[in-house]
C-alpha cells in the first residue's frame, strides 16, 4: 500500500478510507469470482473495503519481517480522556513487523521526512502518536534504563532519545525502494 506523501511514506492505513476509492476494485473483485452479489450495495462494499485493507496489513507484516539485533523501543505520546501522557514500551523480538500491531480503532502508520518510523492511533479518548526506534548495539543496559526512567517521567529529550537509538526507516526502506535523507550523524562521521 506504500503511498507517498511530500513529508510521509505511507506503509499502512485504515485512517481515511473512502469506499468510493474502492468501488471499482470491488466490481473488479465480484466479477471474477462470479459473484452476484449487488456491487452497489454500500454495506457490502463497506465490509469488503475492510477486510481487503486488512488483508494488506498482513502483506505489509509479511513485508517487513526484518530482524534487528536489538529491541525496538515505542516512544508514546498518548492522548487519554484526562490529558496526554508519555509513555513507552519495548519490542523484544527487535522484528520490524511486530511494530504493526494495534489496539485502537484507526490507525496510520508511516515513516517521516527524518526516517523515523510513525504511528498515528485514533481511539475513544483521543490520539496517540508513536515513534519506534531501535536501541544501538552500543547501548548499555544503564543507558537503556536510564531513558526508559526519562521517558517514565516524561523528562526524556530527542537528544537522550536519539543517543543511544538508531531509526528504522533506513531499513524500511531498502524493502520499499525509497528515498529518505541521509543521518546528519552518518554524514558528519564521514567528514
Amino acid at each position: 500500500m506504500n503511498s507517498t506523501q511530500t513529508d510521509r511514506h505511507i506503509i499502512w492505513s485504515n485512517m481515511s478510507l473512502d469506499p468510493d476509492d474502492w468501488r471499482d476494485g470491488y466490481k473488479e473483485f465480484l466479477e471474477i469470482n462470479e459473484l452476484n452479489d449487488d456491487p452497489n450495495d454500500e454495506n457490502e462494499l463497506y465490509k469488503w473495503m475492510v477486510e481487503t485493507n486488512e488483508d494488506y496489513l498482513a502483506d505489509e507484516q509479511m513485508n517487513l519481517d526484518v530482524q534487528l539485533s536489538q529491541p525496538i523501543i515505542v516512544i508514546g505520546d498518548i492522548g487519554r480522556w484526562n490529558g496526554r501522557v508519555m509513555g513507552y514500551k519495548t519490542i523484544d523480538s527487535g522484528n520490524i513487523k511486530d511494530c504493526l500491531y494495534s489496539d485502537t480503532d484507526y490507525t496510520e502508520w508511516y515513516v517521516d521526512k527524518y526516517g523515523d518510523l510513525r504511528a498515528d492511533a485514533a481511539h475513544h479518548d483521543g490520539t496517540n502518536h508513536y515513534l519506534y526506534r531501535v536501541f544501538k548495539d552500543t547501548a548499555t543496559e544503564s543507558q537503556i534504563e536510564n531513558l526508559k526512567y526519562k521517558l517514565y517521567e516524561g523528562k526524556a529529550t530527542r537528544a537522550d532519545i536519539t543517543r543511544i537509538t538508531r531509526r528504522l526507516g533506513d531499513e524500511i526502506a531498502a524493502v520499499y525502494g525509497f528515498h529518505i535523507p541521509k543521518q546528519r550523524v552518518a554524514k558528519e562521521q564521514a567528514r
